[in-house]
């Protein structure tokens, strides 16, 4: 569906046109049309479907249409990362039209408190947050929600992992009874249908792909003892198809060592984790966007919330304990309907992880042999190396033999 048989307001649809969107996703098409029709909303979509702009993009429809002062939207999201994407989104999305944004996040310096405080007594159309920032500034000043009309709860499962539902239900009991409220989530587990039930009215519901890769993603993992990882990572670094990475640890000590390891050998490369500024880690994200950076080695801080298209490859060198990450770290490829590889480091600790991940999924990933010099693939129940008792789908290929999809 063309975004111009959404009933969208011209000055939305000239700012489509200039960034060459034309095409509703499925997402943006279920769930539009439900927001302009003022009714709450529960959806479900992984990253990279467009879901961000399938609630921005209706709602500044509705603010175009309105004359009120004062804050109109709240979206809540779980961090500061997102917090920029989304408001970045909105500023682009609201070129043409009069809708004002702030984004409120923590991290910064006293100067960005005062200017988030001011903003929010200010009064700004669309205001998005983390929920401990703004419970925060809520708390320390006295600001007029009144005029609240939208509630958006973006990654709301994700919210509630981290704590915030204490948070999120005390924001919620500031604001009006009488507004519209959207949850968009990447799953459904008992907690967010405990929240929906608290806090919406007679949801709609929209499901787009719960929990499942983009089929744009070339999945694969090697089997590989630990003291293996690091050399082994190095050399699919040095393939010049993957332009543009993201290299998954599980520590920000493991990401510091990893960034030092791969700076003399594959280019510009550079850690992100909690222990840097907040400006440090917006610029960057502004040169990782700008292939600046071609290699980005992070922890899940990174595995949500970062919109950068042509992500080439991402590599898990830690395999993630929770199975819902798997699919966030590697969606940050194959964006937009794109195309990407996803491989993923499985050493003798991680089988089990393994086993959940393609469970979820739904199909076993593609494990690749090992080339003789790293080593021997560990043995599933054995500490020893052994030989992988498993049959290779890549049966005979050898590493140099590059078998990789190239983007």
């Amino acid at each position: 569906m063309k975004f111009s048989e959404l009933k969208l307001c011209p000055e939305l649809l000239e700012g489509l046109d200039s960034m060459r969107f034309h095409e509703a996703t499925p997402i943006q098409e279920q769930a539009i049309p439900i927001i302009l029709e003022n009714q709450d909303l529960i959806a479900c979509a992984q990253t990279g479907t467009g879901k961000t702009a399938a609630y921005i993009l209706p709602l500044l429809h509705k603010i175009s249409k309105i004359d009120k002062p004062g804050a109109n939207t709240l979206i809540i999201a779980p961090t500061r990362e997102l917090v920029l994407q989304i408001d970045q989104q909105i500023e682009g999305l609201a070129y043409f039209t009069s809708a004002s944004s702030i984004p409120i996040y923590g991290g910064g310096d006293g100067n960005d408190w005062t200017k988030q405080k001011q903003a929010l007594e200010s009064g700004v159309d669309v205001i998005t947050a983390t929920p401990g920032r703004l419970l925060s500034l809520m708390t320390a000043g006295s600001f007029d929600f009144s005029h609240i009309q939208h509630l958006v709860l973006d990654e709301a499962d994700r919210m509630l992992d981290m704590g915030f539902y204490q948070d999120i239900t005390r924001i919620i009991s500031k604001l009006p009874q009488q507004r519209q409220t959207l949850m968009f989530s990447a799953t459904m587990p008992p907690k967010i249908r405990e929240l929906a039930k608290a806090i919406m009215k007679d949801p709609k519901q929209v499901s787009i792909s719960i929990s499942k890769p983009a089929e744009g993603i070339l999945q694969q993992a090697y089997l590989v003892h630990e003291e293996y990882k690091k050399p082994l990572l190095k050399k699919i670094l040095e393939n010049e198809a993957f332009t543009s990475v993201i290299v998954f640890a599980s520590t920000k000590d493991k990401v510091k060592k990893l960034t030092q390891l791969l700076q003399s050998s594959s280019g510009e490369i550079v850690g992100f984790h909690s222990d840097l500024e907040q400006s440090e880690r917006e610029e960057i994200m502004r040169r990782f966007k700008n292939r600046q950076v071609r290699i980005l080695v992070g922890t899940d801080i990174i595995s949500r919330g970062i919109d950068v298209e042509g992500i080439s490859l991402v590599v898990n060198y830690d395999a993630p304990p929770d199975p819902e990450d798997y699919v966030h770290r590697i969606g940050r490829t194959a964006r937009a309907a794109g195309t990407g590889t996803a491989i993923m480091f499985i050493n003798d600790l991680d089988f089990g992880k393994l086993d959940r991940i393609e469970a979820l999924i739904g199909y076993e990933i593609t494990k690749l042999p090992l080339a003789p010099e790293f080593g021997e693939a560990p043995v599933r129940g054995k500490r020893s190396s052994q030989g992988y008792s498993g049959r290779p789908s890549n049966k005979g290929r050898k590493f140099n033999q590059k078998p990789f999809r190239k983007n």
